[in-house]
């Protein structure tokens, strides 16, 4: 039995898709006790990662609610498909996930990219939001206000030779070899020993699959490129209730953002851990399961209170 089939058996029962002629992953758990009250959770990777990315959280948030996780088109086990990658695309996906499979408001968890694409879905499709959970959320139109103007048209230029097809061939060589995708994660987490061998088997599976190369230029222009995506256009928009998780530790995303952000809706509680980067659901998966499934448990107990109340006064 190799590593990947361990974590591959730890991850709910996996599904193929088809979703506009392309297929797609997904997974779920469900609890194995009949409960009162749990609320449907839809888990959203970031970028070059996959729902195996979720491994050591799915059984636990499984326990009390039913639990979702799709590989966003172009990664993981979804296609690699030849498609106009946006972060609008990827919440078209959700949405269709939902209305096909779920149908009642659910609570979305990002990580990074995952955590925007929640953002984005709640403010475009509120109809099927309760509540998002966004670990170390980015903001690609950020430049915009952190760059002097002056320096702009420069910024541009940098990042369209960065973008090049043969900058990012070389890329993708590079990052396709395991030494090299260890030394990139390890600038994602806190704990060097949290950089596993099994973590170094997820992230470069995908990179075996046909078109694979294609998508990782594709996308990594649409997570680079805000078209129009803004946190600050978002958030204020976006009526249930928030968690913003933050590894203090993140060398991706400045967690100086996050005072930025909570600041921008008052429905957005924050958590800041101490020893955790980039991915902290990952990195110290007991605490963020435990921050998830009490800040859930507190907003439906808020609702049962609101309904207690007015079943009185009626």
């Amino acid at each position: 039995m190799t590593r990947s089939e361990r974590w591959q058996q730890r991850i709910g029962s996996q599904r193929d898709w088809v979703w506009r002629g392309w297929q797609t992953r997904y997974t779920y758990i469900r609890p194995q006790k009949q409960l009162p009250e749990t609320k449907p959770i839809l888990l959203l990777h970031g970028f070059g990662t996959s729902i195996g990315h979720w491994r050591h959280n799915l059984s636990v948030l499984g326990e009390l609610h039913t639990v979702y996780a799709i590989d966003m088109l172009g990664f993981g086990a979804s296609e690699k498909a030849a498609a106009n990658y946006r972060i609008t695309l990827w919440v078209e996906q959700v949405y269709d996930f939902w209305r096909t499979f779920i149908r009642h408001p659910v609570v979305l968890v990002g990580n990074s990219i995952g955590s925007l694409v929640s953002l984005a879905a709640a403010a475009l499709h509120p109809e099927m939001v309760q509540g998002i959970v966004m670990l170390s959320l980015p903001d690609p139109s950020l430049e915009e206000e952190v760059i002097p103007s002056a320096l702009r048209p420069v910024v541009r230029t940098i990042k369209s030779l960065i973008a090049s097809p043969p900058v990012l061939k070389t890329a993708f060589r590079l990052v396709n070899r395991p030494s090299v995708v260890r030394r990139w994660a390890s600038l994602a987490y806190a704990n060097p020993t949290a950089v596993t061998d099994e973590l170094v088997d997820i992230l470069l599976g995908p990179a075996q699959d046909r078109g694979s190369a294609q998508a990782f230029y594709a996308t990594i222009k649409a997570v680079s490129s805000a078209n129009g995506i803004s946190v600050k256009k978002l958030l204020p928009s976006v009526n249930v209730p928030m968690l913003l998780i933050w590894g203090e530790q993140d060398r991706m995303v400045p967690p100086k953002l996050a005072q930025k952000f909570i600041a921008y809706n008052p429905n957005v509680q924050l958590l800041q851990l101490k020893n955790a980067g980039h991915c902290p659901h990952d990195e110290c998966p007991e605490e963020v399961n435990s921050a998830i499934l009490n800040w859930i448990n507190s907003f439906l107990k808020t609702a049962n209170d609101a309904k207690t109340s007015f079943a009185s006064i009626t």
